[in-house]
């Protein structure tokens, strides 16, 4: 498992936008919303190429509509937490811990001894 810094997790923002985009227009070709893009790859390569590039960073992808990702994080308190993004959101700015989900995101920085994270 790769656990990723606040720092790493931002750097990556851009790629992640594209990943995100590329899986989100694969699902409305699918669905008949959009026409394929001109390129060599087909759109379900190309998505299926996406979703690799998470999976082998451990980035989840939870929602292809609102691009709800989480990268796992390590706490200097050895807890484990997700930084949280979706698309829209400018800046990676969010927390939470495995259990709490999206409705327990808090805003970064992640305090040991903040809301929910004890020690």
């Amino acid at each position: 498992m790769r656990y990723w810094t606040v720092e790493e997790a931002r750097a990556y923002l851009p790629r992640l936008k594209q990943l995100v985009e590329t899986v989100r227009h694969t699902e409305q070709v699918q669905a008949g919303k959009v026409g394929s893009r001109n390129g060599n790859a087909s759109p379900a390569a190309e998505a299926r190429d996406a979703v690799d590039e998470l999976e082998a960073g451990d980035i989840i992808l939870r929602d292809t509509v609102t691009g709800l990702s989480d990268f796992p994080a390590l706490g200097e308190d050895g807890v484990v937490y997700y930084l949280c993004w979706r698309l829209g959101e400018d800046e990676l700015s969010w927390w939470h811990l495995p259990e709490e989900g999206f409705p327990g995101r808090k805003p970064l920085p992640r305090s040991p001894r903040g809301p929910g994270g004890s020690l």
